[in-house]
């Protein structure tokens, strides 16, 4: 069975609130949510957030949209995934369960790129995969799938606090798990359409005013297109690092 997690929170040092900040009455994270559904290989959706009051919203939204919610640590995000997956799996007695890893900063994600990177798990019988280790795709059309027991294995053995706080960290780095990479015919992984910052917010807007009403399921290289043609709207967010937060903690942890 396949069970996508998707971790929010309000509390983002470089942009407060922007997973339920708004474009057309709207909030990012309702975008990201009815592309997650159309998904045609996860089974079920559960958003994870925090148990700080900051963090209320996000129930409250999830209730809203009858989407699960599950609260855990604001920190130790690794935790917060594996007591999520560990009591969905215990409440239904599966034998196997994947997890499918999704950020809330990804509004636009592309659902066919989720189930191609699921398939891409399922075929090669791996502990992980991903479009990430390796990134061929923008940033904000990453997938991360990983098996319970890779999952269970890094919550009990990963001790950094940068494993702690990036979830499958710990299984990139550990030769015990099976991990490959799944590459697009494309390489714009010099493209971001994710959301940490405010310019990062100005260019999914006219993404979103641009693209979403004469077609909600937009894929990822419809953007491509979009941009081709507007080629100016790519300095909007251009300066940013890929993955700036992970190497911030990388750094913290004296792993770079």
């Amino acid at each position: 069975m396949n069970i996508a997690i998707l971790q929010a929170r309000m509390s983002s040092s470089r942009l407060p609130n922007k997973v339920l900040k708004e474009i057309n009455g709207i909030p990012l994270l309702k975008y990201e949510v009815e592309r997650i559904l159309k998904s045609k290989k996860i089974d079920k959706l559960i958003i994870a957030t925090s148990i700080d009051s900051s963090d209320d919203k996000i129930e409250e939204f999830s209730k809203e949209n009858n989407i699960d919610v599950f609260r855990g640590d604001l920190n130790d995000v690794l935790s917060r995934y594996y007591l999520c997956a560990k009591e969905f799996k215990g409440k239904n007695n599966l034998d196997n369960l994947n997890i499918i890893r999704v950020t809330g900063d990804c509004p636009i994600i592309d659902p066919v790129v989720i189930d191609e990177v699921i398939c891409f798990f399922e075929k090669n019988n791996c502990d992980y995969a991903s479009n990430t280790l390796i990134p061929t795709y923008p940033d904000g059309m990453d997938i991360e799938v990983c098996s319970f027991d890779a999952l269970e294995i890094a919550f009990s053995e990963a001790t950094f606090k940068s494993d702690r706080e990036h979830v499958t960290l710990f299984i990139k780095n550990d030769e015990r798990f099976k991990r490959l990479n799944f590459v697009s015919k494309y390489d714009f992984s010099h493209l971001r359409m994710t959301v940490d910052e405010q310019s990062d917010f100005d260019f999914i807007k006219i993404i979103i005013e641009n693209l979403y009403k004469e077609n909600p399921s937009f894929s990822y290289l419809d953007v491509v297109s979009f941009l081709t043609k507007n080629p100016d709207l790519l300095y909007i967010n251009s300066n940013i690092q890929r993955d700036e937060g992970l190497y911030k903690s990388l750094k913290n942890d004296g792993r770079i």
